[in-house]
């Protein structure tokens, strides 16, 4: 395993991080929570102490798993959590006021189990409340000890320059890429850059597409939301795109006796030195595989074969 230090954290991260967004058991198809319990426990003996969960998954049944199963390794583990998106009367909007913020984060804290977070993230921005009203909150939760480091998700490039002024208060920031999925790659670089936050990666295996286990003729069941057109890596032009990328890292795969998956996860971290790779999981063999990505390194070559597949010509 390989791990990184974060603003604000004493504990250095693994730099793959146990995503929990299926831990929240809708709309990944069928979920097991016997299974995703024991592949969190399988991620912790393989070395990853950072575990990622938001309120909105399962309505808080995600940070309530994770809560239960990491109780006897509080001390072990990073926990990193999300506030502001909100479902009230069956309408889901954004709040990060801070009224909302103080609110969610105890509902977080007695979910977990623990008597604070530390990686705190806004979901998304409301693009209602102020960024220094809604930076304030949070720091005032963290002079309290409620949270131990602030991070964002889904951050725009155009939002930066109101975070500019809490550049060092800032650690992370969550962004979809993955080799499916490259077309905020120069807004990543740019954020990371002007925050000095580090990036974490979602979506890092194209919800699956990248896993190689998946042909043309993919079907998802309606209770799964990779059914739905909106997650295009599944659907039309963009799955035979993604085909391809998976084609071309059969060979890598096998030249390292490693599944398809791993070889995209290891693009990522030799892509971005100085990332976190988030995956969901929702079995012990998901979590092994993912694990395995930090048993070779890509070469240069290689990264930049799958560079050029994948659509960016884009020098870091």
């Amino acid at each position: 395993m390989e791990y990184y230090k974060l603003k604000g954290l004493s504990q250095e991260v693994s730099r793959l991080c146990m995503g929990g967004c299926p831990a929240g058991e809708y709309g990944w198809g069928n979920v097991s929570r016997g299974d995703i319990e024991t592949a969190m426990l399988r991620a912790l003996d393989m070395g990853v102490n950072f575990f990622d969960t938001a309120d909105t998954y399962g309505l808080g049944r995600s940070e309530a798993t994770l809560g239960r199963v990491l109780a006897n390794h509080r001390h072990q583990v990073v926990l990193a959590t999300k506030f502001g998106v909100r479902v009230e009367n069956g309408r889901t909007f954004f709040d990060n006021s801070p009224r909302h913020i103080e609110t969610a984060l105890h509902t977080s804290l007695e979910n977990l189990r623990t008597d604070y977070i530390d990686l705190y993230q806004a979901h998304y921005l409301d693009d209602i409340t102020p960024v220094p009203e809604m930076m304030e909150a949070l720091l005032a939760l963290q002079r309290k000890g409620y949270i131990r480091a602030i991070g964002l998700s889904n951050i725009r490039i155009e939002d930066v320059a109101a975070f500019l002024p809490y550049a060092n208060e800032i650690s992370s920031f969550q962004n979809h890429y993955s080799l499916a999925h490259r077309d905020d790659e120069e807004a990543i670089l740019a954020i990371a850059n002007q925050l000095n936050a580090v990036p974490l990666t979602w979506g890092s295996l194209g919800q699956g597409i990248l896993t190689g286990k998946y042909d043309k003729d993919v079907l998802f069941e309606t209770n799964d939301r990779r059914s739905r057109a909106i997650y295009d890596n599944f659907h039309g032009d963009k799955l035979m795109h993604n085909l391809r990328i998976v084609d071309a890292m059969r060979p890598l795969a096998e030249k390292y006796h490693t599944p398809i998956a791993s070889v995209a996860i290891r693009w990522i971290l030799d892509r971005l030195p100085r990332s976190v790779v988030i995956t969901g999981v929702k079995n012990q063999s998901q979590a092994e595989v993912n694990a395995s990505a930090f048993t070779f390194a890509l070469s240069q070559e290689e990264c930049a074969m799958l560079d050029g597949l994948s659509g960016s010509n884009l020098t870091f």
